[in-house]
């Protein structure tokens, strides 16, 4: 029998964004098939009628669902659609034990089962799903896209491809056999001192006191988890980060394997000035690279933009919420 973990859902707003008058919002919780008990938030558009198409929105890589993947949910759902935004394994209100830990597998499961859950329920249109990821979501929503066959249009935003940056280093300045083995070595050891002092010990999340010298990569995460901008108490990247193992399978499992065989519709967009724009240009060339289905695979983008825009925004309201609703429009709505 599946059984669900009783998880500690908060009830009061707690969002890094202000709440929407035209959507219905509550807390909802499903299985994934490791028995791992998912939280998300449902917005639901007020009013609606029959079964509409639907969205699951998780990311970015280290947030939790009342930063950037709430606002993105309750933003569609303003646009016509049920929608969940939902934590990882692992994570904020999710549950699964250890905490911290991330898994390519699982965490593509962790959106599997978000379709799972939508599919059953009584206001969705289980012939009309799409995927929402953010960051490194971003990159496993591709990947989910690539097995689960029931979802017929994702986007990606400002996406990161987590298995390429943990095994190649950034710009991927470490691809290399003798990096990756030191990487790997270091991680090795710390499982042992982990299992000595009996805890896991924390990465740290973005840099604070952010040095003057940081990259403006780093300093462009400051500005959006450490400020008032998108801070979160349950955030990771906000906070102590992800174990030091934590994404350890990540070296050696690369994702999107078979992107360029995804049938279904797939938006990818992210900022002209992002340090992160060679992950969706190059995830882009993959997927159509040899592949039969073409015509509805599209990368978007956009002019100025970095990569934490996508997250909220910025100061230019750079998401092109207008684009993914015609997007989830065309490929969802019938």
């Amino acid at each position: 029998m599946i059984r669900k973990e009783e998880l500690n859902l908060v009830t009061e707003w707690d969002k890094t964004f202000k709440k929407s008058e035209k959507v219905e919002h509550s807390k909802v919780t499903f299985v994934n098939r490791y028995g791992i008990t998912l939280a998300a938030d449902m917005y639901v558009p007020k009013d609606a009628k029959g079964k509409l198409p639907a969205i699951a929105v998780s990311g970015p890589f280290g947030a939790v669902k009342e930063q950037c993947s709430g606002l993105y949910a309750q933003a569609m759902a303003e646009r016509g659609f049920v929608t969940i935004a939902f934590d990882p394994s692992f994570t904020g209100e999710s549950g699964g034990n250890v905490r911290y830990m991330a898994s390519p597998d699982i965490n593509t499961e962790d959106f599997m089962a978000a379709v799972d859950f939508l599919s059953l329920n009584d206001k969705v249109d289980p012939e009309r799903i799409g995927i929402l990821g953010i960051c490194g979501w971003g990159g496993m929503a591709l990947n989910t896209a690539a097995l689960d066959t029931r979802i017929k249009a994702t986007a990606a935003m400002t996406m990161y491809d987590m298995t390429r940056v943990n095994a190649k280093g950034y710009f991927d300045s470490a691809d290399s056999e003798e990096a990756r083995f030191e990487a790997k070595k270091a991680m090795c050891a710390q499982r042992l001192e982990d299992l000595r002092k009996g805890e896991y010990k924390l990465g740290g999340g973005v840099v604070d006191p952010l040095p003057e010298d940081a990259p403006f990569f780093v300093k462009d995460y400051y500005d959006y988890y450490k400020t008032e901008r998108g801070y979160h108490a349950r955030s990771l990247n906000s906070n102590g980060g992800w174990n030091v193992i934590g994404c350890e399978s990540f070296v050696n499992q690369p994702i999107l394997q078979y992107s360029n065989e995804i049938r279904s519709a797939v938006l990818i967009v992210h900022g002209e000035e992002a340090h992160s724009c060679y992950f969706s240009k190059d995830a882009y060339s993959d997927m159509i690279k040899n592949s039969k289905y073409t015509d509805n695979k599209e990368l978007m983008i956009i002019p100025e933009a970095v990569h934490t825009d996508l997250y909220d925004g910025g100061e230019k309201d750079y998401i092109p919420f207008d684009k993914l609703q015609s997007f989830y429009e065309k490929y969802l709505v019938r």
